[in-house]
């Protein structure tokens, strides 16, 4: 008796798959020419995306690269104005954003252009452009925040030049680096009268990066910090 219930059970599964397979068919016959177009779509996006990057991108890139060339060396010898706005010959960073400005090289020109602002004092042009640069590379991208502070630090604006200084020293922790922005932070809050983050910086390089520079003498910033803090 049990027998047959399996076998009944096996033969009821049976034809459930089959009728399931059937519907599936069914479904497939009916809907076959939007399935194709589907499917061709799918094909021609991924060949497009092939041909952006290999045929379009990756050469645009070269080329901005190229095109970006004498802005640089005029950049490397503090000829700021030149490496910004080019000089009739060759183009400066900001024609190579206005051409480029999808490339890696466009978004570079970004740093470039928002340093040699910050060079130039023409600080709010230096932030809008720094502000535009993204990089994974950590070393840019600590500069660039830190040029963010130093640039509204001269604006007169502390607190976001302590905030900057802040994050500068996240990006990258290192014995060279992070003591410095952590200083700076201490000095921009301490100018914003935040005298308790500002000894937390401080303390931070005392504790942390003993074999700084700034350790040197950051016992005298401790105590001032402290002494405003009562």
């Amino acid at each position: 008796m049990s027998t047959n219930k399996n076998d009944q059970a096996h033969e009821d599964n049976f034809e459930n798959l089959e009728e399931a397979l059937g519907r599936t068919e069914q479904y497939i016959e009916k809907n076959q020419k939007k399935l194709t177009f589907i499917a061709l779509a799918i094909i021609i996006v991924a060949v497009g995306i092939f041909a952006y990057q290999k045929y379009y991108k990756a050469p645009r890139e070269l080329n901005a690269q190229a095109e970006m060339f004498q802005a640089q060396r005029y950049f490397e010898v503090d000829s700021f104005n030149l490496a910004i706005n080019g000089d009739g010959n060759y183009d400066g960073f900001l024609d190579i954003i206005d051409n480029f400005g999808s490339t890696e090289a466009g978004n570079l020109a970004s740093y470039y252009t928002g340093i040699s602002y910050l060079h130039l004092g023409e600080y709010q042009n230096a932030i809008n452009y720094l502000e535009d640069f993204s990089s994974s590379d950590f070393i840019l991208s600590t500069l660039a925040k830190a040029a963010i502070g130093d640039a509204y630090m001269e604006l007169g604006n502390n607190e976001k030049a302590a905030s900057n200084y802040m994050s500068a020293s996240t990006f990258n922790t290192n014995d060279f680096t992070t003591p410095i922005y952590l200083q700076k932070a201490g000095i921009a809050y301490e100018l914003t009268g935040n005298y308790k983050d500002a000894l937390a910086a401080y303390e931070t390089i005392e504790k942390d990066f003993k074999k700084s520079s700034e350790a040197r003498d950051i016992e005298k910033y401790i105590t001032r910090a402290k002494l405003n803090l009562k």
